[in-house]
């Protein structure tokens, strides 16, 4: 007899303490990556690695809690428009500057009485506008290697543990 395949998320209902831990991580996690979004202009950091860290978060509840759960949380929908928007944010940005008289992405004009603030104002949003899409283009690699379907090639040989059992047996019925 054989038993059901495990996947990733029901193996992991078993360890509580890691369940446990990763609760309690990730809101930090997720609250350092917006740290160093608006803390990037005065500091390191930036949108970059705000994303980075912002999408680690939620790709650390995936490995803990499935896949699914993760899906529920940010769906493929909302990580699809957030590659549009922080693209559009961006690109917005210049085509603002552009309307204010300026070149594109030149921030002084965002502000003409203050071109400083201007600057500033730029930065801030521009970053955003990179985090963003860089925490979606993380979260949307992540969904598209974790949710692919393992192909079965009928030819292959079957796969044997460490005690001569077959790993990749059809389970039975």
């Amino acid at each position: 007899m054989t038993t059901p395949p495990q996947t990733p998320s029901s193996q992991m209902k078993g360890l509580s303490i890691l369940r446990v831990v990763a609760t309690l991580a990730i809101p930090f996690i997720l609250l350092f990556g917006l740290y160093v979004q608006f803390h990037g202009d005065y500091g390191p950091g930036g949108g970059f690695q705000a994303g980075a860290i912002f999408a680690a978060g939620f790709i650390l509840y995936a490995l803990v809690f499935g896949l699914g759960a993760a899906r529920r949380i940010v769906p493929q929908r909302t990580v699809e428009a957030g590659l549009a928007l922080g693209v559009l944010i961006f690109a917005g940005t210049g085509v603002a500057s552009m309307l204010f008289g300026g070149n594109f992405l030149d921030y002084n004009a965002l502000d003409s009485h203050d071109p400083v603030h201007g600057q500033h104002l730029g930065i801030l949003i521009i970053e955003f506008g990179v985090g963003v899409t860089v925490a979606s283009v993380m979260l949307a690699i992540f969904y598209a290697f974790a949710g692919r379907k393992r192909v079965e090639d009928p030819m292959a040989e079957p796969l044997l543990d460490g005690d001569g059992n077959v790993e990749n047996e059809e389970p039975g019925p």
